[in-house]
């Protein structure tokens, strides 16, 4: 009889997963320690000049903007001279202690974590020079050159590499305390220095999270104005879509009722005559079907189809009326033969001049505007121009949707036009727009 023997075997990562969270955050605090004080502690990271074109340089002139960008590494310097004077002044020591107070502080400017790691060293070799009776483990200046390290690495690193530095440094103070606390030095620091690199490394975090918050509120401000411009194009689009819907079943219908009158037009018609006419009309009404299935999946739920037929040109003189019985002074130029333009023209060219005398409505209550209608070879122009409010500081605009020009532009767009608009050296504002027609001459008009 054999037996069988079971060996069971645990996975890799199960050992991992049965740790206590304890043990996991001491891990990861150890991690984030590593990360922060020592993997490249001693990489070159330069620190960057001022924007040329930031809110105060791009105030001063040019002569003196060349060197405001140099601000940040004058202000490091400044503060190494007066941890220098601190050094020298307090100890008398200038040759030994003075580049042991200046060397860290001018380092912040390559090797930020690296001059961390300096103050720390410089700080107790500082002590074999220094007054041995006065206050430790910082003498004056290594106070000075310490405290000046620690703000201006928390500047330019995160605040969790100030918390590591600030515990770094207190566990400096506390063991230098407990071996040797009870010599003859008259007193101990650590507890100011404590209590000072908190309140200035508390300030600086709060500086870096309100720039987060900064940065990320205008990330997301971007982020909304990108999806409000995509989503304000889609309604304009279909907008457009519905109005052309009817120009385009008005074509499609003729041409189904004339492919099926037509064999009744012509005498004993051939039966390919018959078939191709048959043809015709079904994929006429096979189109007509599809755009009314493409209208319902664009059309809105407040939408509803227009009882009258899209507007065209001739309509203009009601709009113009419209626009003067709102106190207005609207006037009509036109130039050129008039002719009849394809229906789509026709309805855009209406719809840009309307939404323009809107936002003249809108944004120059009370001025004068202009609509010039061009009948051009080879397609119509258009310029609707306004002049200034008569009394700006009385009349308020009237906020609109920001859609006017984007449609606009989507219509003269879709016809391969071209489009201009922008203000005026009067101080009014101009349209025009030209939108080609195809196969339309002088002649034929």
């Amino acid at each position: 009889m054999t037996e069988t023997t079971q060996i069971h075997t645990t996975p890799p990562g199960d050992g991992a997963k049965s740790r206590s969270p304890e043990f996991r955050l001491a891990a990861d605090a150890l991690r984030g320690l590593r990360q922060d004080l020592f993997h490249d502690a001693f990489a070159y990271r330069p620190l960057p000049r001022l924007r040329g074109d930031g809110p105060l340089t791009r105030r001063l002139p040019a002569r003196l903007r060349e060197y405001a960008v140099w601000t940040p590494h004058a202000v490091i310097a400044t503060a190494a001279l007066f941890a220098l004077f601190i050094a020298t002044v307090d100890q008398g020591l200038g040759l030994m202690l003075g580049p042991l107070a200046v060397i860290p502080i001018l380092l912040t400017m390559a090797r930020p974590v690296g001059a961390f790691w300096l103050s720390m060293a410089a700080t107790p070799f500082s002590l074999l020079f220094g007054d041995q009776w006065g206050e430790w483990p910082w003498l004056a200046g290594s106070f000075a050159c310490h405290l000046t390290v620690l703000t201006v690495v928390a500047v330019r690193t995160r605040p969790r590499t100030a918390g590591w530095m600030w515990a770094l440094t207190a566990a400096y103070g506390i063991l230098a305390e407990t071996l040797f606390g009870s010599g003859h030095y008259d007193g101990t620091n650590t507890a100011s220095m404590l209590v000072v690199s908190a309140l200035i490394l508390l300030c600086v975090a709060v500086w870096h999270i309100r720039r987060a918050a900064e940065q990320e509120v205008t990330a997301q401000q971007t982020v909304t104005a990108h999806e409000r411009s995509r989503r304000t194009l889609l309604e304009e689009r279909t907008t457009i879509a519905r109005e052309l819907h009817d120009v385009v079943a008005h074509h499609m219908s003729v041409v189904a009722i004339q492919a099926e009158a037509a064999p009744y037009r012509v005498e004993n018609p051939p039966p390919e005559l018959e078939r191709a006419f048959v043809t015709i009309r079904e994929n006429a009404v096979a189109a007509l079907t599809e755009l009314r299935r493409v209208l319902g999946v664009v059309r809105a739920e407040d939408y509803e189809a227009p009882d009258a037929p899209q507007p065209t040109l001739a309509d203009l003189d009601g709009l113009l009326t419209n626009v003067r019985d709102t106190g207005l002074s609207a006037e009509k130029v036109m130039t050129g033969a008039v002719r009849e333009l394809p229906q789509g023209v026709e309805l855009s060219a209406y719809r840009i001049v309307q939404e323009a005398l809107s936002n003249t409505l809108r944004h120059a209550p009370g001025a004068s505007a202009r609509v010039e209608i061009g009948y051009v070879l080879g397609g119509l122009g258009l310029r609707i121009v306004n002049g200034p409010p008569p009394a700006p500081a009385l009349l308020k605009p009237s906020p609109g949707a920001g859609h006017g020009i984007t449609g606009m532009r989507e219509r003269v767009s879709m016809l391969n036009g071209e489009m201009t608009a922008g203000p005026t050296d009067e101080g009014g504002y101009e349209v025009a727009v030209f939108l080609p027609v195809t196969g339309v001459s002088e002649g034929e008009a």
